[in-house]
C-alpha cells in the first residue's frame, strides 16, 4: 500500500528533451537531457529530475503517448533548440504524492493502486496536467530495488 499525501507545490522550470512513444522508451533522452545539462554546468546538489508523463497508456496507443525527460533550471537556463532542449513550467498547486521503492519496470502498479484506489477513495479530482515523476537517487548507483520515485498526479 502506499503511502499517498497531498502536498501544494511551486511551479518548477526545467530544460525537457520531448518524446512520442512508448513511455519505456524514454531513457536515451533522460540520457541527453543529463548529458545537456552537464555539459552547461547546470546539475548541483539541488537539481532534480523529472519526467513528464501527458497520457494513460491505456487508452492512448504506446506509438503516440507523449512524455518529456526534464531537468530543474534557473531562470537564466535558455532553450537550445540545435539540442532538442526546450525550458517549460511544470504547474504548481495541488498534488497527490507517494514515493514508490523499487525498479522503474514496477511503477506501473503504483500508478493502478493510485488511479484505481487512493484517487476514488479520496474523493478528488484530476487536474488537465501531465502526471510527472521525480528520481530521488541515481539509478546509475543505485540498485534497482532502492529506487525511489516520487510520483506526482495534479488535483482540481
Amino acid at each position: 500500500m502506499l503511502d499517498v499525501e497531498v502536498r501544494s507545490l511551486d511551479p518548477v522550470r526545467v530544460a525537457a528533451i520531448r518524446h512520442t512513444g512508448p513511455y519505456v522508451d524514454l531513457g536515451p533522452c533522460f540520457e541527453r537531457i543529463m548529458g545537456w545539462a552537464f555539459g552547461k554546468g547546470l546539475v548541483g546538489p539541488e537539481t532534480r529530475c523529472l519526467g513528464l508523463y501527458h497520457d494513460n497508456p491505456r487508452e492512448v496507443p504506446a506509438e503516440r503517448l507523449r512524455s518529456a525527460a526534464c531537468v530543474s533550471v534557473s531562470p537564466d537556463v535558455d532553450a537550445d533548440p540545435a539540442a532538442g532542449v526546450e525550458v517549460l513550467e511544470v504547474d504548481g498547486g495541488e498534488y497527490a504524492v507517494a514515493t514508490f521503492k523499487g525498479p522503474y519496470t514496477k511503477l506501473e502498479s503504483a500508478y493502478d493502486e493510485l488511479f484505481g484506489e487512493w484517487l476514488p477513495r479520496s474523493g478528488r479530482e484530476l487536474r488537465d496536467l501531465p502526471c510527472f515523476e521525480v528520481y530521488l537517487n541515481d539509478p546509475r548507483t543505485t540498485k534497482p530495488e532502492d529506487l525511489l520515485t516520487a510520483i506526482h498526479l495534479p488535483l482540481a
